[in-house]
């Protein structure tokens, strides 16, 4: 019945209202997926920082080179190459509103990147550089936040694990920026559970993150001291920064990003710490950097041969057991890479390398699936890649060899068939011995391995009011994979149709379908065998505009988990969101309030939640219960700028939740979260 008397609800809501988002969907939905996929959040928030500083520092189009452009994440390389030529053509624009006669520049795409750009002339590059380092912002943020209710873990025990800090969760960043040219700055993390200026941890913060990275220096193009990461190709040998896979954005399936970029985040594993520089003339451009970090592992003592080895990386950065910080920093990383780009307006050929020194060999477990996994004291990736455009098409792709002469292939292509429609396709094949450190590539895996497959997606805009997006992908596995214990193959399928009527109102529907082979869990035979998981989901979003201070959304969607086989779940989840923000006022706020029901947790379903500046959850929801919270911010003048947030999750089908050391004696999950942001 609550089941029933949730869903009336939420159509009754949505017959009442029509919809205006607030934030962008796309961008929510990628990383929704990103989420799903990896089964965890990621803590990059470097692209939310970026768009802010776009917004703060609107890209000049009649200046704007493409490498800037494909900051935004917004352009395909198609429309970017598009927009340039026009320029070239007609000269500089004299309004934003000339947009609409680039070609493949549909109304959908301009919305999206008005907010960051802008038209007008250029100050002078002296002057420039003669303001950057007196003219800039100094923003100083610290977020504090804890769980109310308390775990296993922080009873201290005479004997076994326990938490040797406190609850809370402590975020601290010093950042000075000018522009897009000049940013520098520190980092410091605590995460909930590690200790603080005690014990193992008498230097305050677990985390420590510093940078120095600067644009635009006559023959440098970027120059990083410090944390930094590094972007290049299509990610088959090294990627580091955020990067999204398939989604509603079928044309964002192409790689795009400067190759160096600054880190000032809190997660503690996905970047360098060293020097970097890109250096350009002309036509050339060439990059060079060197890392040395200590990084975490799961380190194996071999008795027999009485040599040490690591069989994993800890990427979660948690220090907050004895167990925990006795495997930290216990290996060291030496890394080396560079590339070298020869580009002109219509076409680019890059060449790329990278070279990794450990300290102790990497070895994985002797399991059957681990067969070609990469392993030894040094590892070294290469590859060519490269981009071409003629009229209305554009295509990339890059081919990589990596140690043990194993290669890898992404290839794509993004065709503008009609100022309405636009296709993209890409494939891959990827051997089933090919290993990347850090590779992160257009895949159906999380990393470049073992893998074949063909995408392609459509994007049909009739009119300025209706939008249809539309994707399918079929993949295979040619060797076994963790709880795959034999060559196995899948497909997927996205359809999102979508109506925008007016300013005030915004409406999607989707539907999602894909099923991949896995072993048959339960098994009790002697060898396992595969079957195929389908999933299907099927999403409506709808939101209004009622006036300049209020929005109402809301989301419904149903998840189906191998429906009337043996290993069928089912789940459900709505949600209503009300944002409050007055124009010209101090005050913003948003609430939400939200019912789940699955029957597990492979019917799990992720909802991106609105947090405190910079900041951003996708948790995963299963089992039965509901969830809220409300999130204010409040300008306490044009230089300081605060927030709160509070949430709750109940459960209504269980008496504790959690596990291990998290695990907690009551059916709910409570946190408060303070943030305030100092502009000098």
């Amino acid at each position: 019945m609550k089941k029933i008397f949730c869903i009336g609800f939420s159509f009754l809501f949505m017959h009442f209202i029509n919809a205006q988002e607030t934030v962008n969907a796309n961008t929510e939905q990628q990383l929704e997926n990103l989420a799903d996929d990896l089964e965890s959040e990621t803590e990059d928030d470097n692209y939310l920082q970026q768009l802010l500083q776009f917004k703060k520092n609107p890209l000049n189009l009649n200046f704007v080179n493409a490498i800037e452009l494909k900051e935004l994440r917004i352009l395909s390389d198609l429309q970017i190459e598009n927009f340039i030529s026009y320029r070239k053509l007609m000269g500089k624009l004299i309004s934003v509103y000339e947009l609409q006669s680039v070609p493949t520049w549909d109304l959908f795409t301009i919305k999206k990147v008005l907010p960051y750009i802008i038209v007008g002339n250029a100050i002078s590059v002296k002057e420039a550089l003669a303001i950057r380092i007196r003219d800039g912002e100094h923003i100083f943020l610290s977020r504090f936040s804890q769980a109310m209710e308390t775990s296993r873990g922080y009873i201290p025990k005479t004997t076994g694990n326990y938490y040797l800090g406190g609850k809370d969760r402590l975020f601290f960043r010093y950042r000075y920026q000018y522009k897009n040219l000049l940013q520098y700055g520190i980092v410091g993390d605590k995460d909930a559970g590690e200790a603080f200026f005690k014990g193992p941890q008498k230097k305050g913060f677990d985390f420590y993150s510093a940078h120095l990275f600067a644009r635009n220096m006559g023959v440098i193009q970027s120059l990083a001291i410090g944390d930094f990461t590094v972007n290049m190709g299509q990610g088959l040998i090294h990627w580091l920064g955020l990067a999204f896979g398939k989604s509603v954005d079928v044309m964002g399936v192409k790689r795009q990003s400067a190759i160096l970029r600054p880190y000032n985040s809190a997660g503690e594993f996905l970047f360098h710490r060293g020097a970097g520089i890109t250096l350009k003339k002309g036509m050339f451009e060439t990059t060079a950097f060197a890392s040395f970090r200590n990084l975490s592992t799961n380190l194996v003592a071999d008795t027999i041969s009485r040599e040490d080895y690591f069989s994993s990386f800890q990427a979660s950065g948690y220090h907050r057991t004895a167990s925990e910080l006795a495997d930290r920093n216990n290996m060291s990383q030496q890394t080396i890479g560079g590339n070298f780009t020869i580009r002109s307006d219509r076409w680019h050929l890059g060449f790329n390398g990278i070279s990794y020194q450990f300290s102790l060999p990497f070895k994985k477990g002797d399991l059957p699936y681990n067969y070609y996994a990469l392993n030894g004291k040094t590892w070294n990736n290469f590859s060519t890649d490269y981009s071409f455009t003629f009229k209305n098409i554009h295509f990339f792709g890059e081919a990589a060899m990596d140690k043990r002469k194993y290669t890898a292939f992404v290839n794509g292509l993004l065709i503008s068939v009609d100022t309405r429609v636009d296709i993209s396709f890409v494939h891959r094949k990827i051997s089933k011995g090919y290993q990347a450190v850090n590779g992160n590539a257009f895949t159906e895996n999380t990393y470049p391995t073992n893998e074949s497959g063909l995408y392609s997606g459509i994007s049909i805009r009739p009119n300025s009011f209706w939008r249809l997006d539309a994707y399918a992908d079929f993949f295979s596995f040619p060797f076994l994979k963790y709880q795959v214990d034999g060559p196995s193959r899948g497909r997927e399928y996205l359809t999102q149709l979508t109506y925008v009527p007016n300013k005030q109102i915004e409406l999607y529907i989707r539907y999602r379908n894909d099923s991949k082979q896995t072993n048959q869990s339960g098994n009790t035979t002697v060898s396992n065998y595969l079957v195929f998981l389908p999933r299907q989901n099927f999403r409506t979003q709808i939101s209004y505009k009622i006036n300049p201070t209020i929005t109402l959304r809301n989301r419904n969607e149903v998840i189906w988990v191998d429906k009337k086989g043996p290993n069928a779940e089912n789940g459900f989840l709505t949600y209503v969101d009300i944002f409050y923000k007055p124009m010209m006022k101090p005050l913003a706020a948003n609430l939400r309030l939200q019912y789940f029901e699955t029957d597990g947790y492979s019917s799990r379903i992720y909802a991106y939640e609105n947090d405190v500046l910079y900041y951003f959850s996708i948790p995963a929801f299963y089992d039965k219960g509901y969830r809220y919270y409300a999130n204010i911010n409040y300008d306490v003048s044009k230089k300081l700028t605060i927030w709160v947030k509070w949430s709750q999750l109940i459960y209504t089908n269980r008496k504790i939740n959690g596990s291990g050391l998290d695990e907690v004696p009551v059916n709910r999950k409570s946190e408060i979260k303070f943030q305030a942001r100092l502009t000098l």
